[in-house]
């Protein structure tokens, strides 16, 4: 059996019955709506993001944490907060994701919020770029139970992954993922299940088999090519790829770019997902990074009253009506092939 199929038995051996009629209730109803024009909600998120912080150690030049251009406050997700966020909904939500802006392992309750939800046998997940991996840390990690860690690896030379990782050292990444994957040894964990994120852009995509050689060496669980979003790409980006696989834009004969995806005029993420800001803001997706479409605050309101409200409604009302006049529709690949 591969790594993959296990970590896919892992994450249904987290299906109670609950979890699975929730997601019975969403699908349905999501594609009533994609029926009917109109957005109809049951159940709540299969999935759900929340923000351990939004502060980084590393620069990179398409990340506005790392470009420190937020307008929203920087800060650390509470624990407490957390807790009893996480006690609303996980009786239904499958799938929990600690990131969304910001490097996780920052906040010095991240793991402690991991072992909490992992106790209340809810698939978890985060996404780092490895820096804080000592050995304390990695054996912290494997005991929470965390089920899925991503490691952001851009490129397998220094040279070459600092291009996008600026500030970053890669020897760290290298001996961060060899300390997880030794304590899990250690452990007799299968968890978590490690894989190595390789975002392409032109100065890296040499490199992309040489990342495949790299994660076999140290026994990463599976490799992942993901597609750089670019903010600024009409008229070309040193970061495109030349790949044209790996890159989310394609040049028109004028010379423009312009996104390969078609848009259609839904989005599941609207109905299976909600993303949780460290102070307690409600979004829609992980494309709203400076929190611009606020759809409810959990200082106020329970999770369910936001993802019940009527502003969270009459957005998914304009994503049936048209993701083209929506700014983080436009530079979205996500959903827009997903049950069309």
């Amino acid at each position: 059996m591969n790594q993959k199929t296990t970590d896919g038995l892992n994450y249904i051996s987290k299906l109670s019955i609950s979890r699975v009629w929730n997601m019975v209730k969403v699908f349905s109803s999501f594609c009533l709506s994609k029926w009917t024009k109109r957005p109809i909600q049951w159940g709540i998120p299969i999935s759900l993001t929340v923000e351990p912080t939004t502060s980084c150690n590393l620069r990179c030049p398409e990340c506005p944490s790392g470009l420190r251009e937020f307008t929203r406050p920087t800060g650390m997700l509470q624990n407490e907060f957390f807790k009893s966020t996480v006690d609303q909904v996980y009786k239904q939500i499958s799938y929990l994701i600690f990131y969304f802006q910001g490097e996780p392992y920052l906040n010095t309750a991240f793991l402690e919020m991991v072992k909490y939800a992992s106790a209340k046998g809810v698939y978890t997940a985060t996404s780092t770029n490895a820096h804080y991996l000592n050995d304390e840390n990695a054996r912290k990690t494997v005991e929470s139970g965390l089920d899925r860690l991503i490691i952001s690896i851009d490129g397998t030379t220094q040279q070459t992954y600092e291009q996008y990782r600026i500030g970053g050292d890669l020897k760290k990444v290298i001996e961060g993922t060899e300390n997880i994957i030794q304590w899990k040894k250690k452990m007799n964990s299968k968890t978590p299940h490690v894989i190595f994120q390789f975002l392409v852009v032109k100065p890296n995509e040499h490199q992309v088999k040489d990342l495949e050689v790299l994660a076999q060496k140290l026994g990463v669980d599976e490799v992942r090519f993901k597609t750089a979003q670019m903010y600024d790409y009409v008229h070309g980006n040193a970061l495109i790829p030349t790949i044209e696989k790996y890159s989310r834009y394609q040049q028109q004969s004028d010379g423009t770019y312009k996104i390969k995806n078609e848009m259609l005029h839904h989005c599941w993420r609207l109905w299976h997902s909600s993303v949780i800001t460290w102070d307690g803001l409600v979004v829609p997706c992980c494309f709203d990074k400076d929190a611009k479409h606020q759809l409810g605050d959990l200082k106020s309101k329970t999770f369910r009253q936001v993802w019940s409200s009527s502003e969270y409604n009459s957005f998914r009302a304009s994503v049936l009506r048209s993701r083209s006049e929506i700014d983080i529709c436009k530079n979205c690949t996500e959903g827009t092939k997903v049950w069309a």
